[in-house]
């Protein structure tokens, strides 16, 4: 009794589909009966018949095994339909078919569910389910399908459009699970996808400068290509921009690739990932006519290869960083309209939002993005949610993931990528993450405290108010006082010996309130943050006391990695080293 009060309060939207069941006049079902059928025209596109075909399978699933018909021509002047793709007015203006926008609404007893045919639509229908009828995508093997005897309305009136036109998050168990990304409203993954659900677009590649002009081909006869540090030009760094031969191969070069591969959207023509820029004269030389910036002289050579390719891929872009030693914009110099900035924010702080101008780290970024917002004419977002340094830490940054996706959309850019765990499963807290994200991804605006609920309650059944009591905790560890990044280690000032102990004893108690190996393996997941903690704080005490070891065999059983391009092994071997 206590757990379904506390289910009903959290799920507000399914508090609202029940409310309207005993209300509505209009009945979609009733006592395992309907007079309903879903109308989808002969010219639907793939991804409008297949949300048909999913909007009546769900519904089956709901109502205990109501089947609606599929029928293919709206009746004007009928009742009872569900028209997906088609507008409620006859002379309704035309939508493009790559707008994501969406509106379902009702006329009498009809429901008209229409956007753009590519997924506008297709988003439509989900948002009719998730909002109306309580479904949730919550993880790609975890859907939760609530079920009714009756569900009906009295009116229906929702639209809503993307405020990021181009949104990913990279989180391995979402990783090419094209049902669980389309459900929750990611169009944008790593390599493009032609599926059932209207597409994935893609960025291609990052770091590719060296790949056009390789430096085992190039280097023994033209070491001149390559940067200049120190009186010598070094085979491992950057290249010499200011070299024309270099320009050439890389126009040539990045043709080449956008011929081979014509389905991405944008083609990335970015730095290495190092610090090793030329310091040649010329190089210098390009630099100070655009502010003396790093970035000048990377937006000089691009806008020529943008130039170049302009002819043959009008509708494509070229993408380059804005990253570490490149992030500062340049002056007297605009990127071309087929240009894209990616900009990184890899030095902000975490744990404030960025737009809080107490904090001096982010208010630089926030800065250069304004400044880069203010040129660009297309600007990319690559943004970090996960602490690099230790992968299955406690991370407590949820209170700015809202805000700050909200302070990139505001400065216009066109598109978001969420780093996270992509290398395994295992991350922190990682299944809560990629929810949360793609729906904030959509809209920003949201409180993320309702959606963690929503998941932490709908996705740990019994657990899930230790689980949430744990969530606040680990969340208090960022205080006002304290900045982190993604590269902070187990021993930072955030961790207290204290926490750790708690956490434990909390996610031991938690797993012990499961009822399916399932659900043990769910728990065991969270309980590798303070696990892990405890074997990398003190080891010899982990050790004594076994957490030591199963730490290692839950990361052995879930394939899960503790740092990027670590084995849980090669982990291991490491933290048994003397600090």
């Amino acid at each position: 009794m206590v757990h379904s009060i506390i289910q009903r309060t959290i799920f507000a939207a399914l508090c609202v589909a029940f409310c309207l069941t005993a209300q509505g006049k209009h009945f979609l079902f009733k006592n395992g009966q309907s007079s309903y059928s879903i109308v989808v025209p002969l010219t639907a596109s793939t991804s409008e018949q297949t949300a048909a075909n999913e909007l009546q399978s769900y519904i089956k699933q709901i109502s205990g095994g109501v089947t609606l018909p599929i029928r293919f021509e709206l009746d004007r002047n009928g009742a009872n339909q569900i028209a997906i793709g088609l507008q409620p007015d006859a002379d309704a203006k035309a939508i493009a078919a790559d707008c994501e926008d969406f509106t379902y609404e009702s006329r009498g007893s009809n429901i008209f569910i229409y956007g753009g045919c590519n997924r506008g639509t297709m988003y439509g229908v989900y948002s009719f389910l998730e909002r109306e009828l309580g479904i949730r995508w919550y993880t790609p093997d975890f859907t939760k399908v609530p079920t009714m005897k009756k569900w009906g309305f009295d009116a229906l009136s929702h639209s809503e459009h993307p405020t990021v036109t181009l949104r990913q998050n990279d989180y391995f168990h979402t990783r090419n699970r094209r049902d669980w990304s389309a459900h929750n409203f990611m169009n944008m993954t790593s390599a493009p996808v032609h599926n059932e659900y209207g597409g994935m677009e893609a960025y291609k590649g990052c770091h590719t400068m060296p790949q056009f002009v390789p430096f085992d081909k190039y280097f023994p006869e033209h070491p001149e290509y390559f940067c200049l540090r120190d009186g010598k030009r070094l085979n491992h760094g950057q290249l010499c921009l200011s070299n024309p031969d270099v320009l050439e191969l890389t126009k040539k070069g990045v043709l080449q690739m956008m011929r081979e591969h014509p389905d991405f959207i944008v083609y990335s023509l970015s730095q290495d990932d190092n610090f090793l820029f030329c310091e040649c004269d010329e190089c210098k030389a390009i630099e100070a006519q655009y502010g003396g910036t790093h970035s000048g002289i990377i937006v000089w050579f691009v806008n020529q290869v943008a130039d170049y390719v302009r002819e043959a891929f009008p509708d494509k872009f070229i993408g380059t960083f804005a990253y570490q030693y490149s992030r500062k914009p340049p002056v007297n110099i605009v990127p071309r309209d087929n240009v894209v900035i990616r900009l990184c924010s890899i030095e902000c702080c975490y744990s404030h939002p960025m737009d809080d101008p107490s904090c001096e780290q982010n208010k630089a970024f926030v800065d250069d993005l304004k400044q880069w917002s203010s040129i660009a004419p297309h600007l990319f977002i690559w943004d970090y949610i996960i602490n690099y340094s230790q992968m299955v830490a406690p991370f407590p940054n949820f209170k700015v993931l809202a805000p700050n996706i909200r302070t990139l959309r505001d400065n216009h850019s066109i598109g978001i990528y969420e780093e996270s765990q992509y290398a395994t499963m295992g991350g922190e807290f990682s299944e809560l993450r990629a929810w949360v994200i793609a729906h904030l991804l959509w809209n920003p605006d949201q409180d993320v405290t309702p959606l963690v609920k929503d998941f932490i309650y709908g996705y740990y059944g019994e657990c899930a108010s230790l689980v949430w009591k744990y969530y606040l905790m680990s969340q208090a560890l960022a205080t006002p006082d304290k900045h982190f990044g993604i590269f902070f280690k187990h021993r930072d000032p955030i961790y207290t010996d204290k926490f750790v102990e708690e956490g434990m004893a909390l996610l031991n108690k938690t797993r012990q309130k499961a009822k399916s190996d399932e659900m043990r393996d769910r728990i065991d997941l969270l309980r590798m943050q303070t696990l892990y903690l405890k074997a990398t704080r003190n080891v010899e005490e982990s050790k004594a006391d076994g957490t030591w070891d199963e730490l290692i065999a839950i990361g052995k059983k879930h394939v899960v990695r503790l740092h990027e391009w670590e084995t849980i092994d090669t982990s291991v071997q490491r933290l048994q080293k003397p600090e």
